[in-house]
């Protein structure tokens, strides 16, 4: 039997059309329960369809493998904790579930994580902390769906193609993957230190870890509602900035629908069901990291006097758990060794020498355990299935309190009532500001007010995190405690803090560890606000406005100091050329634009500087506007410039050179140039990545990655325009490699395929029918 048959697309389109054109899909005649239909669009974009939660899971993990299969098996080796068995000891991870520097210490990390049977033990416990009936037959599904595509020997992507690591995947895997991106920005960015601390020895880790504000993962969303939009319904944009080249983060688009019970469109991880943003009929929604929350405390621990593996709770001693975990490694030679190193584990998490740069030394008298408030937590697909299943903008923050699965998301909703929603409602740790005060060490003292990271005192029971009664599990803030907004008019956030949805309704009252209040915002969130208020002079949002913000590629850094940049610029000898390079610029980032790459460079030096930049401060009062007027007689602005001209000229790279020269990706061979820009600079189309002295930026690590504008009309098929930057498959073989990169050079938009009037008039049409047997 063949393992799935293409069908006409004209034959297919006169069988649906009985369907509906407004209406869910309804399976094509003769489909069986043992079915799933996959109709693809314009760009690969799939529309699964099914009659039951099963076959809804088992369409949408064939259709992901088909796109991906490499990126799925890449996270299920690394969460199997296989990497060094079957790609040596000392690369770097490429699938971003930890921010583990090797393979060695990712395999470590996560065979310690299995075998604690942290996964089982959750996926034992009743719904909403384990996952809900449905999300468990959808999970089934898509790995059978995953499992199918991988038998079919159609795999051409030379990633895998033929490795010995690509297998099928279990149910098992998709929880573990799941599980491990709640705790990314935890334990996952302790991994390396987790795996080899060691009492006495030196601080371990290489200083891999970051606290969640330093890692350059990032968004930008916005919800707007009848009060600001121009037909009075609502309009959501999305642009999370995830990394390009990790697979575990990696998103993917697809839309799914099972008749009368879901219908939604959107982007999510291949490996995992469902969407992390997107839309129904309806309602939609967005989300960002929250930079400023910590989701993880450390513990300083008191140690027993002359046994550095014991500590002492309110005077008791209480030895650590100390865990030998092995791993299969290869050698040079191709033999496979077992490596097995020691974990040292306490009643508040692992024990660690290293919170990012900051060392955190295991010596006689004291050592730091972290806690992570997502180590218990394996609800993420349950948020996401809710979430999906809202009707309203109302209905998806009630979703997220009834399941408090997210781990480290803002979510921004809206609707086509035009009713807009702000929820920080994810995984805390219960750390009040009276707690802090009382239990912060000396080192939790200096990390707090700056950071947000609480270092308790681990030799007191009392300085242990607290429980909410609406809080689903233990040691973390519930709903009730958590920064929630309803407004008509508009929220949005650039992964500041929960303090400024809007300039009109800054909050406080939360906690320290929630994220601070009347600091300095962003750029990019500075930049937003004046982007959304400028429109708003105009008329209310429409979906082709909000396009138009999102591509803008207005770079608000440029727009408080340029003036004040080609003033200075010609008080300094020889420096004709960059004058007039910086005062020819457009001020934006499209990849025409020339003299951008000069501010670039510029910018990206004085940013480092500090608040000593500005002549005007910041003003919590006027947290927009400030601070500004930049200080053109201090000397390291001064330098910023003339360094900035001597790295261009260094690289041969003219001062007026377009942007897209050296702000581009390669890809099948191609040179694409990018607009967009460094969030520092307040560029919305943030891209980032490393910069080549000799030849500009020419990969990018992290930035945007699926766009989408959905405007709703009140017909049921909202006015929808997505966009994947890096395009539908890694695979380099594939025609959906790169397509929608151009797309994206260009700033052009994919017209979305909701409803099955538009679906079914889609000339490129395609139809896979799947079936289980």
């Amino acid at each position: 039997m063949l393992l799935w048959k293409r069908i006409a697309a004209a034959c297919v389109a006169a069988s649906l059309l009985a369907a509906g054109t407004a209406a869910a899909a309804q399976p094509p005649d003769g489909a069986t329960r043992a079915d799933a239909t996959i109709r693809y669009t314009e760009y690969g974009i799939p529309h699964i369809v099914a009659n039951d939660w099963v076959n809804l899971g088992f369409g949408q993990g064939f259709a992901a493998a088909r796109d991906n299969i490499c990126a799925i098996a890449d996270v299920a080796v690394t969460t199997r904790a296989e990497r060094s068995r079957w790609l040596g000891p000392d690369a770097p991870p490429t699938s971003g579930v930890s921010q583990a520097s090797t393979n060695l210490a990712s395999d470590l990390y996560f065979q310690g994580l299995n075998e604690s049977g942290v996964i089982e033990r959750l996926l034992s416990a009743p719904a909403p902390r384990g996952p809900y009936r449905e999300v468990r037959e959808l999970v089934r599904g898509y790995v059978e769906g995953v499992n199918k595509y991988l038998r079919s020997g159609e795999i051409t992507d030379p990633a895998c193609r033929g490795a010995g690591w690509l297998k099928p995947i279990t149910e098992l895997d998709v929880y573990r993957h799941s599980h491990a991106v709640g705790m990314i920005f935890g334990q996952g960015g302790v991994a390396d230190s987790i795996t080899a601390s060691l009492p006495g020895a030196p601080p371990a880790g290489g200083g891999a870890g970051q606290m969640l504000g330093e890692t350059g993962i990032g968004s930008n969303a916005i919800a707007i509602g009848s009060a600001a939009s121009a037909n009075g319904r609502g309009v959501s944009l999305a642009n999370p900035h995830l990394p390009w080249q990790l697979s575990g983060t990696r998103l993917w688009q697809s839309q799914v629908t099972l008749p009368g019970k879901l219908n939604v469109s959107g982007a999510g991880i291949p490996g995992i069901p469902l969407m992390w943003l997107g839309h129904n009929e309806t309602a939609a929604w967005s989300g960002t990291a929250t930079d400023t929350t910590r989701t993880y405390t450390l513990f300083e621990l008191k140690l027993a006097p002359g046994s550095p593996t014991t500590y002492l709770v309110d005077g008791k001693p209480e030895r650590m758990r100390r865990h030998d975990v092995s791993v299969l490694s290869r050698k040079a030679d191709g033999t496979l060794e077992r490596v097995v190193r020691p974990q040292w584990t306490t009643r508040y998490g692992p024990v660690t020498t290293r919170l990012g740069q900051r060392e955190l030394p295991w010596t006689a008298s004291s050592a730091f355990a972290i806690a992570d408030a997502n180590a218990t937590n394996l609800g993420m697909t349950n948020s996401m299935f809710a979430i999906a299943r809202g009707r309203t903008a109302g209905e998806m923050i009630g979703a997220v309190r009834e399941t408090q699965g997210l781990p480290w998301m803002n979510i921004l909703a809206t609707d086509d009532r035009g009713r807009v929603e702000f929820s920080q409602i994810h995984g805390v740790p219960h750390v009040t500001d009276e707690k802090a005060a009382r239990c912060n060490t000396p080192l939790g003292k200096e990390l707090f007010d700056a950071d947000g990271v609480a270092v308790l005192d681990g030799a007191k029971t009392a300085c242990a995190w607290g429980r909410d009664r609406d809080a689903l599990r233990p040691g973390v803030f519930g709903p009730s405690s958590l920064p929630s907004l309803s407004r008509s008019d508009y929220v949005a956030n650039s992964n500041d803090s929960y303090w400024l949805p809007n300039p009109s309704a800054a909050t406080t009252g939360f906690p320290r560890i929630v994220g601070p209040v009347r600091y300095e915002q962003n750029m990019r969130t500075r930049g937003g606000f004046v982007e959304i208020a400028d429109q708003l002079k105009k008329g209310g949002f429409t979906g082709q406005a909000m396009r138009d913000l999102m591509f803008s590629h207005r770079d608000h850094a440029a727009e408080l100091v340029r003036a004040h940049v080609v003033a200075m610029c010609r008080t300094m000898p020889g420096m004709e050329a960059a004058c007039a390079a910086l005062a020819g610029w457009d001020g934006r980032s499209d990849a025409e634009s020339r003299g951008a790459l000069l501010f670039d460079r510029f910018w990206s030096a004085v940013d480092r500087v500090g608040p000593s930049i500005w002549k005007v401060p910041f003003d919590a009062k006027d947290p927009v506007r400030t601070p500004n007027t930049l200080d053109t007689g201090n000397a390291a602005v001064r330098k910023a410039l003339s360094d900035a001209v001597a790295e261009l000229r260094a690289a041969k790279i003219p001062l007026d050179a377009p942007y897209g020269d050296n702000h581009h990706v390669v890809r099948d061979g191609r040179k694409i140039p990018l607009g967009g820009g460094t969030a520092g600079r307040g560029v919305y189309n943030t891209l980032g990545g490393p910069w080549d002295p000799a030849r500009g930026y020419t990969e990018f690590t992290h930035g945007g990655t699926y766009l989408h504008v959905v405007a709703f009309d009140g017909t049921g098929c909202p006015d929808t325009t997505t966009l994947l930057t890096y395009s539908q498959s890694a695979n380099p073989e594939s025609a959906h490699h790169s397509d929608q990169t151009e797309l994206y050079s260009r700033k052009q938009w994919v017209t979305e395929r909701y409803c099955e009037k538009d679906i079914l008039a889609s000339p490129s049409l395609e139809v896979v029918r799947v079936s289980r047997r």
